[in-house]
Parts: C-alpha cells; sequence; structure tokens
C-alpha cells in the first residue's frame, strides 16, 4: 500500500488535515463500525472476491479521504495500489455501515428542554448539468444546476437534522415545510428566505425588510445585526460540512446518494464537536 496507516498516526497534524478527523475521532468511528464491518463479512456465503484494502481502518481511511478531498476513484485506487473498481466497491460497503454509527438519526423524542432554540439555513451545491429536467434543478440565486439541503442547528452547536436534497430552483420556506415541525415552544432563527414562517409560529425571529417608502429605524438596524450574529453559528457549521470538498466542489456522483454521503459527514462534525 502506498499509504501505510501507521506512518501516517505518527504525523497527527498531516493526518488531520488529509483525512478531516483526528487520529482518535478516527480511532472513534473504527471501534464503533468494526463491529457491523465483521458482521457483514460472516455473512457472506462464499469467499469471492477478496477485500484489496486490507484491514478495516484501510477501508474507512479510504472513504474519508475520498470525502475529504474528492478525487477520482480512479486517483485513490492508484494511490492505494488497487483497481477504481475496488474503491467503488469498499464505499458501498462501508457507507451504510457509517450511516448507522455516525450520521444524523431522525430524532422525534427531542423535547422543549433539550431544543429551546434553533437555527435553520439552506445551502446549496452544483451538480454537473443534468441530461434530463435541467430547469428543475437551476437556482436563479446561484445561475447554476444546484442540489438544496436545510440544515437546523441548536443554540449549541449541534446538527439536529439535515433534509432530503432538493433541486435548486425550490425555495428555502417550501423545503422547510416539508420536514419535520420542531416542537412547538422551540424558537427558530431564519434567514430572509424563510418570509412567512412567522405566520405559522409564534416564535419566529427573521430579518426585517426594508420597505420601499422607508428606511428601517435605528432599533430595526441593530435587530437585524443582533440576528445575523446569532446566525452566523449556522453558516460556520455549513462551513463545517464543506471542509470535505464532497460537499463543496461540483457533486460528480449519482444524486440519489447525496443524503447518505450529507448525513454521515453531518455526524462526523458533531462527533468532532463533542455531541
Amino acid at each position: 500500500m502506498v499509504f501505510i496507516l501507521s506512518k501516517l498516526k505518527a504525523r497527527p497534524r498531516v493526518f488531520s488535515r488529509l483525512v478531516g478527523v483526528s487520529v482518535k475521532e478516527f480511532e472513534v468511528i473504527a471501534q464503533k463500525c468494526l463491529p457491523l464491518w465483521d458482521k457483514t463479512k460472516n455473512k457472506k456465503k462464499v469467499s469471492g472476491r477478496p477485500y484489496g484494502l486490507g484491514v478495516f481502518e484501510m477501508h474507512l481511511l479510504c472513504v474519508l479521504l475520498y470525502y475529504r478531498a474528492y478525487i477520482s476513484q480512479l486517483f485513490l485506487g492508484f494511490l492505494f495500489n488497487v483497481d477504481s473498481a475496488c474503491i467503488c466497491r469498499s464505499i458501498k460497503r462501508l457507507e451504510p455501515i457509517l450511516a448507522q454509527v455516525v450520521t444524523i438519526k431522525k430524532d422525534r423524542t427531542l423535547t422543549e428542554e433539550e431544543v429551546t432554540k434553533a437555527i435553520v439555513d439552506c445551502t446549496e451545491q452544483k451538480i454537473q448539468r443534468p441530461g434530463k429536467k435541467q430547469r428543475k434543478y437551476y437556482s436563479g440565486k446561484k445561475k447554476l444546476h444546484t442540489l438544496k439541503t436545510e440544515i437546523r442547528i441548536s443554540d449549541k452547536g449541534k446538527i439536529l437534522s439535515v433534509s432530503n436534497p432538493e433541486p435548486g430552483s425550490k425555495h428555502d420556506f417550501a423545503i422547510y415545510k416539508k420536514q419535520r415541525p420542531l416542537h412547538r415552544n422551540c424558537h427558530i432563527y431564519a434567514d430572509s428566505g424563510y418570509q412567512g414562517l412567522d405566520k405559522k409560529r409564534s416564535k419566529v425571529s427573521i430579518p426585517i425588510k426594508k420597505p420601499r417608502d422607508r428606511k428601517l429605524t435605528s432599533e430595526e438596524k441593530k435587530y437585524n445585526r443582533d440576528l445575523s450574529s446569532f446566525r452566523v453559528r449556522v453558516e460556520n457549521k455549513i462551513r463545517q460540512l464543506k471542509i470535505f470538498n464532497i460537499l463543496s466542489q461540483t457533486y460528480r456522483n449519482f444524486c440519489k446518494g447525496y443524503k447518505i454521503k450529507m448525513n454521515i459527514i453531518a455526524g462526523i462534525v458533531n462527533l468532532k464537536a463533542g455531541f
């Protein structure tokens, strides 16, 4: 193997920059995933094709490096001294396991005490131009074909939920209405893309729009500044997600696999934050 895991672990800063997680976080994920990995391997009725990457940690390193750098599977196969098809199979085997261990799970038991404040925002990612239904995925704001995802975080910085990916033409508020509602006493902080939410809920803070016939008062401007300074937490969290280049570069994979990748990376960000 070109990548010698032990040597890479001996250089923690390099490991973190290459893989996106620290050595300790990598080992925590590996420890949680290994029983499920062994269970999957034991289910094979015949030996079949061997797992070319070797031990489980090499498979995990491969997947995380793919998320972090988003290099082609051909290039990744060259680095690991295996065929690109082997890399593809490894990703397909490991993603369902990661989805059980570090993903953002739909928790319907969140109480008012656990989530008193929530910040919501949508993020867009450029995709390759679709062969069909191009207008559906075209974002007038970005002037690109995109996928939109809504992120909800608590005031403490924990990612609470990640929506299904939606076409770029869909409005932020329309995406919100498709998601599971938060507790009725939870105070929601949102941007101007959620105009109208305040008519559906009592505890909502959204920016005050400038009227056509007058300027905003100093109190209204202060309110908008204070709201922006609080909402920046969700912007910072989205930036942490996009440290993994698979969520920031042009998305080259099939859109149907986007959700599981977004959820896994959101779970990793929560793990890094101590949640």
